[in-house]
């Protein structure tokens, strides 16, 4: 059985950074794609970021310059850097065996099979 776990969310102030965590387990390890979406109230649900088993990452072209994704040996981390009153949303991870070419992740929700629960990030004045 796949889980995905989200961890991190809460209150930041502008100009403020937030690190949140994701935690896959039952695909194989290494060899799935994780990506970050983010879904702010009234609005879709949209890419933030994803990385591939090898490491590649993409991110949404309005974010690669303050967002961060990363992977450890336990999970994938989204750094988020300078933040504004507009990244206030649910923040969501995704998950999904890796593609026949390692190297890449897809931004489409529809690219992936699993996800968390969805964590809040919260930026106030």
């Amino acid at each position: 059985q796949v889980q995905v776990v989200e961890s991190g969310g809460g209150s930041v102030q502008p100009g403020g950074s937030l690190r949140l965590s994701c935690v896959v387990s039952g695909l194989t390890l290494n060899n799935y794609v994780v990506g970050w979406f983010r879904q702010a109230p009234g609005k879709e649900r949209e890419a933030v970021g994803c990385i591939s088993p090898y490491g590649s990452t993409r991110y949404a072209r309005s974010l690669k310059d303050r967002f961060d994704i990363f992977q450890t040996n336990t999970e994938t981390g989204l750094q988020m850097n300078k933040v504004k009153p507009e990244d206030t949303a649910t923040f969501y991870c995704a998950a999904r065996a890796a593609y026949s070419s390692p190297s890449y992740c897809g931004l489409e929700t529809s690219d992936y099979d699993y996800w968390g629960q969805g964590t809040q990030v919260t930026v106030f004045s």
